[in-house]
């Protein structure tokens, strides 16, 4: 059983984390940390966790935390990341990882110097949604794939809980960043291929706020072309869509995990075949698997090169943005 500490135990960590760790097989939260001590206390208490931290540090130097989980606003998370490697702790670090692609780079040169595993987590690489899209398009199911589309919108443009998220100092950037990175990621886990150049324009956000929607066209290696709209002024949908030279896959929620989602395959105009899936065990599942790795039963599939990687595409974004042009991805080492 491995012992979790989650440093930055805010909405996320109560709303999807601990659920997902109610659900886990070989993983438990023994430690939380928040900045306010009383905070950490009440939290700790009603979530039943043993201890409970006012530091990063504290937190990762107990004995009795295994591994660490990081759920602090973006810009935090390349401090945290060097002081639980530092403290020689495992990490598995929230998405994005960072604001830029350099402190992905310092967080990745880190845990290779401290020899410790680190992740990031791109959730929704673990739901049977992406899985079943996943091996269709592996299966050839639809041919080779042509276009694709992923959209994220949830209203976040004013009072939301997470009140840090239209702050570009702090969150480094808006829906493009938050779940953006998600559309990124699913895509580049389907298609099984890297992105070369990113063109990307914005919808503004308020005067000092972050961009409060945004379309990106992604260029893939092999050839598709894919489209990412993102925005914190819509309700919220995740709809995913495929297209090959042969078929269609789609599935108007596909990222969700509260409801079932419905999916499908259409060839010639004609539904071919359908299923009903549930999200529900993918928080569980990404926390197992870290476990997983930890212990040396497997390898964690979402290593910090690959949340590198994710960076690097949204940074292009961000840049294309601003020069209007299409920009090229930095690679990886």
């Amino acid at each position: 059983m491995i012992n979790f500490g989650i440093i930055g135990f805010g909405l996320h960590a109560a709303k999807r984390l601990m659920p997902g760790f109610a659900l886990a097989k070989n993983c438990r939260v023994t430690a939380l940390s928040r900045r306010d001590l009383a905070k950490a206390q009440a939290s700790a208490q009603q979530h039943d966790i043993a201890l409970a931290f006012d530091s990063a540090e504290a937190l990762c130097r107990s004995p009795k935390v295994d591994a660490v989980f990081i759920a602090t606003p973006n810009a935090s998370h390349l401090q945290d990341v060097l002081i639980a490697t530092a403290c020689g702790k495992p990490v598995l670090c929230e998405k994005p990882m960072a604001v830029h692609g350099d402190q992905c780079r310092q967080m990745v040169e880190a845990a290779r110097r401290a020899g410790v595993l680190l992740g990031v987590a791109q959730v929704f690489r673990f739901e049977d949604s992406t899985a079943w899209f996943r091996d269709r398009v592996a299966a050839g199911s639809i041919g080779k794939p042509v276009f694709a589309r992923s959209e994220f919108s949830f209203p976040a443009a004013h009072g939301h809980a997470r009140t840090w998220i239209n702050d570009p100092a702090i969150a480094g950037g808006g829906p493009v960043a938050d779940v953006g990175v998600h559309c990124v990621d699913t895509l580049r886990f389907i298609l099984q291929d890297d992105v070369l150049r990113v063109n990307a324009r914005e919808i503004p956000g308020n005067a000092g706020n972050v961009e409060a929607g945004a379309t990106l066209l992604l260029e893939f290696a092999r050839g598709t072309l894919a489209t990412v709209a993102v925005s914190f002024l819509a309700d919220y949908r995740t709809p995913l869509e495929l297209v090959g030279e042969t078929g269609a896959l789609r599935a108007d929620d596909a990222l969700n995990v509260e409801r079932p989602v419905h999916l499908e395959l259409r060839r010639g105009g004609a539904v071919v075949e359908t299923c009903e899936v549930s999200n529900r065990p993918a928080y569980a599942r990404q926390v197992d698997a870290f476990a997983a790795a930890i212990e040396g039963r497997a390898e964690f599939p979402i290593p910090g090169e690959e949340g590198w990687r994710n960076q690097e595409i949204l940074d292009a974004a961000y840049r294309s943005m601003k020069s209007g042009k299409t920009e090229e991805v930095r690679s990886v080492i």
